[in-house]
């Protein structure tokens, strides 16, 4: 329980409630403009915000050794193009709650294996029976919310 209330674990629920209102921004937005306008503008904002940031606390960029990193490790550059569209195209489609809870499945299930694998250099934290029928419960959970 005292993990529940930890601050790291309470990082991750504002994380959460901040992803449920930018998909919902997001979702507006490409109303407003169109898919693929929206999610350029959503990237160009936030890479703007990250560049001030960088500035602002004079973080040392060009001291890392890029071209040494493994080249899989940038693929949170595309893949953050492809949730901003799928997010703002679902939510448009099925509703926030609805979105929201099937991303949070697809989330939780998609961690449970990388985890468990240890894939992408975390460290490997096997499942055990009790983390599956959390899963399971968690799915049902997000069955009955749905709608």
């Amino acid at each position: 329980m005292l993990k529940l209330l930890s601050v790291p674990a309470i990082i991750a629920a504002i994380s959460g409630i901040a992803m449920a209102i930018q998909g919902t921004l997001n979702s507006q937005l490409t109303q407003k403009t169109s898919l693929l306008t929206s999610t350029f503008v959503v990237h160009f904002m936030g890479a703007v915000i990250a560049l001030l940031a960088l500035l602002l606390w004079r973080v040392p960029f060009l001291e890392h050794k890029w071209l040494q990193i493994p080249w899989y490790l940038y693929l949170g550059g595309v893949l953050s193009v492809l949730i901003v569209a799928l997010v703002a195209l679902s939510i448009s489609k099925i509703g926030v709650c609805n979105a929201t809870t099937c991303i949070i499945v697809g989330q939780v299930g998609a961690a449970v294996l990388i985890d468990h694998f240890g894939l992408f250099g975390v460290q490997k934290i096997p499942w055990n029976p009790w983390q599956l029928l959390g899963l399971v419960l968690f799915a049902t959970g997000a069955k009955l919310l749905f709608r």
